[in-house]
């Protein structure tokens, strides 16, 4: 799944699980309320810790610290940074695209910073601005992440992560 006409694509490896949380603390500062992260991969690819870690990072530039639990069960926690609301979001139990809809998707997208994990579910709902973070586990434990997406807004992120990947 991909957002529709990516011509913007990227690829780093995340050598383990603390560079997965380096590369979310990089992230963290280029996101903002209206964004959408769709994050794929099987399960233990690195999605959900992607995840806590951009949260615990945006959390902690407001000084707060909070748990950051898995949506798994929940479908959805949501967390106030300033004034950006983070929609983190499991869809694996959904089993249709109009559920979603039912736990207000449709005004996240528009209104908060949303990390969707399982966004296949989504189906035709997936925002044509979405970044597409796939998370590919790799036999030595590592993860091959592919970022792409069709909108110019991600563009410059996308040809940063060159630099980020060479620092790394």
């Amino acid at each position: 799944m991909s957002p529709p006409q990516a011509p913007f694509s990227q690829i780093v490896r995340l050598a383990d699980a603390d560079a997965t949380t380096r590369f979310a603390q990089w992230v963290a500062p280029l996101v903002q309320a209206g964004d959408c992260l769709l994050l794929q991969g099987p399960i233990g690819a690195g999605k959900t810790h992607f995840a806590r870690a951009l949260i615990t990072h945006l959390l902690a530039q407001q000084g707060c610290a909070e748990d950051i639990p898995s949506p798994t069960f929940t479908l959805v926690q949501t967390y106030q940074t300033g004034t950006v609301e983070i929609w983190h979001c499991d869809l694996y139990r959904l089993s249709n695209p109009v559920e979603a809809l039912e736990l207000g998707l449709d005004e996240a997208f528009e209104q908060a910073l949303c990390l969707i994990e399982w966004p296949e579910r989504l189906g035709n709902l997936v925002p044509d601005q979405a970044l597409l973070l796939q998370f590919n586990p790799q036999p030595d434990d590592s993860r091959i992440l592919t970022a792409s997406a069709g909108a110019p807004r991600w563009q410059p992120l996308l040809s940063a992560m060159t630099e980020w990947r060479d620092a790394v």
